[in-house]
């Protein structure tokens, strides 16, 4: 099996450059399944169910989310109708959506956790706390566990990797915006990188315009945020799994969106 994650969508640039290229980067590289966190989708903030649904036409088979996922309320209604999107499973119970979802196609079953850290973000419920509930609750039958781990601080997203090493086949982080240079095969087997970068405008601060950003350090004055558009690239991993759920490889994905 391999398996393609899209890290942070981010905007306008990010979701067009996802549904230009996908159709192709699929079938260039032979895809089973393609995952991608879709938390800023929507003008770098949140993920409305329209956008979501375009994704998902265009190729996506499921999005990830994090701690923007609330910032569109419309998106509210698709979370709990969708098995397609999922939330991160550390929020609350009773918050709409789910937190894993199983797809299956030609007679594989992939599983995809979505945890949100703790550290500089404050989950509700602690990841460590709760991924393993979420283990448990998934079929028995599925070929592949993939974990998204949408945190802040490094080294909760290390930790967790060995948390889950020999139990999942692969835990990706996502949230900072920048591509890391670790990805590997942790000892039992599980694929791991601690942050997958962005797919959106990098001629910016991680996907805001650099201008308003630096007014922003420069004046400690309120600004408002607004999506760059130069230099788009598709960011992510690709991860080639075993038929006993381990990752056999594990690489960097950076494409100029055009």
């Amino acid at each position: 099996m391999r398996i393609l994650f899209i890290s942070d969508i981010f905007g306008k640039p990010g979701r067009n450059a996802v549904i230009d290229r996908l159709p192709s980067l699929v079938e260039e590289r032979t895809i089973d399944f393609v995952v991608a966190n879709g938390e800023n989708a929507a003008s770098g903030a949140g993920i409305t169910s329209n956008i979501a649904r375009k994704l998902l036409d265009a190729g996506v088979d499921l999005i990830t989310t994090g701690n923007h996922v609330w910032r569109q309320r419309e998106v509210y209604s698709f979370m709990d109708e969708s098995e397609r999107i999922i939330r991160p499973f550390n929020y609350l119970e009773q918050n709409p959506g789910r937190g894993w979802a199983v797809v299956e196609k030609d007679g594989m079953k992939l599983a995809v956790v979505n945890l949100l850290g703790d550290l500089y973000i404050g989950a509700p419920v602690g990841p460590f706390q709760a991924v393993d509930e979420a283990l448990a609750e998934l079929p028995g039958d599925v070929d592949h566990v993939l974990v998204d781990m949408h945190a802040e601080a490094t080294s909760e997203k290390v930790a967790m990797g060995y948390h889950l090493d020999g139990r999942v086949s692969a835990v990706i982080g996502t949230h900072t915006h920048i591509q890391t240079a670790d990805e590997h095969i942790l000892p039992g087997g599980t694929a791991y990188i601690t942050d997958a970068g962005m797919t959106g405008p990098h001629d910016s601060v991680i996907g805001v315009d650099r201008h308003i950003i630096l007014k922003r350090f420069l004046t400690q004055m309120p600004v408002k945020f607004e999506v760059a558009d130069g230099g788009v690239r598709i960011e992510g991993v690709t991860i080639d799994l075993d038929g006993d759920g381990h990752a056999r490889v594990i690489e960097r994905l950076r494409l100029a969106a055009d």
